[in-house]
C-alpha cells in the first residue's frame, strides 16, 4: 500500500533555505503556494528601447501639420454645448457636453447632418432639462452660425449655404467659442413688497402637490362626470 507523505509549508521553506523574514520579503505569505520563478529566456535580446523620443515627437508634428493642411480651412475643434456639471458641488460650473441636443438644432434652424458638415456636435440622446440650458446653447448655437464661413467646393460655383464675396477674405479665426461664464451676479438692490409678500416654500409645496395628485384628481373627476351623465339618463 503507497503512502502520501505532506509537509507542511515550514519545513518546505526550510529545506529549500528560506526563513520566515526572508519569506515574507520575497512574496511568500500565509497558506499559498511556493512559487518558484523561472526567468529562462534571453531577456537581454528583448528589452524594449527608446532613444529616439525627440525624433519621434518632430515626426508627429509634422504629420499633424500635413493633416490639417490635407483638411482645409476649418475649427481647431468642434462646437460643443455649454451644460452644467454634476451635482450640486459642480452645478455652478460650466462645462463642455458631448453635443447639442436635436430640440437646440431645431430651434437654431441648423439640420442635423448640417451641423455635423460644419463642425457642430450632435447627441441624439440627450435631453434639455431646463428652458435655460437650452436657451443659452440656441443662442451658442445662433452666433457660430452667423460667425461661419463655409468655402465653396468648388469657387465658380457656390452652393446653398456656402459663404460668397467680402466673407471669403473677412478677418477669420479657428477657435471655437469660448463658454459662457457659470453665474451672473446681480447688482445689490432693495427687497420689494412683492418679494417680501411670496412664499417660495408654501408655492413649492402647492405645486409638489398638484404634481402629486394629479392622477388620482382626474379618475375622481372621470368618474364624478360618468355618474352625473348616468343621473341625466
Amino acid at each position: 500500500m503507497a503512502c502520501i507523505i505532506v509537509e507542511c509549508t515550514e519545513n518546505v521553506a526550510r529545506k529549500r533555505g528560506v526563513n520566515k523574514k526572508e519569506n515574507r520579503k520575497m512574496g511568500f505569505a500565509h497558506n499559498n503556494v511556493l512559487h518558484d520563478n523561472h526567468f529562462r529566456k534571453d531577456w537581454q535580446r528583448r528589452v524594449r528601447t527608446w532613444f529616439d523620443q525627440p525624433g519621434r515627437k518632430l515626426r508627429r508634428r509634422d504629420a499633424r501639420k500635413a493633416k490639417a493642411a490635407a483638411l482645409g480651412v476649418r475649427p481647431l475643434e468642434p462646437l460643443r454645448p455649454a451644460v452644467r456639471a454634476q451635482t450640486v458641488r459642480y452645478n455652478t460650473k460650466i462645462r463642455e457636453g458631448r453635443g447639442f441636443t436635436l430640440a437646440e438644432l431645431k430651434e437654431a434652424g441648423i439640420g442635423k447632418k448640417e451641423a455635423r458638415g460644419v463642425g457642430i456636435v450632435v447627441d441624439h440622446r440627450r435631453r434639455n432639462l431646463s428652458e435655460e440650458g437650452k436657451a443659452l446653447n440656441v443662442e451658442r448655437l445662433k452666433a457660430y452660425k452667423a460667425k461661419l464661413i463655409v468655402f465653396p467646393r468648388k469657387a465658380g460655383k457656390p452652393k446653398k449655404g456656402d459663404s460668397t464675396g467680402d466673407d471669403l477674405i473677412a478677418a477669420t479665426t479657428r477657435i471655437a467659442l469660448p463658454l459662457p461664464s457659470g453665474a451672473a451676479h446681480e447688482a445689490p438692490r432693495q427687497i420689494t413688497a412683492e418679494e417680501r409678500e411670496f412664499e417660495a416654500y408654501r408655492t413649492l409645496r402647492e405645486y409638489r402637490s398638484e404634481a402629486r395628485y394629479e392622477g388620482r384628481r382626474k379618475v375622481r373627476k372621470a368618474k364624478k362626470d360618468e355618474e352625473e351623465a348616468n343621473k341625466k339618463k
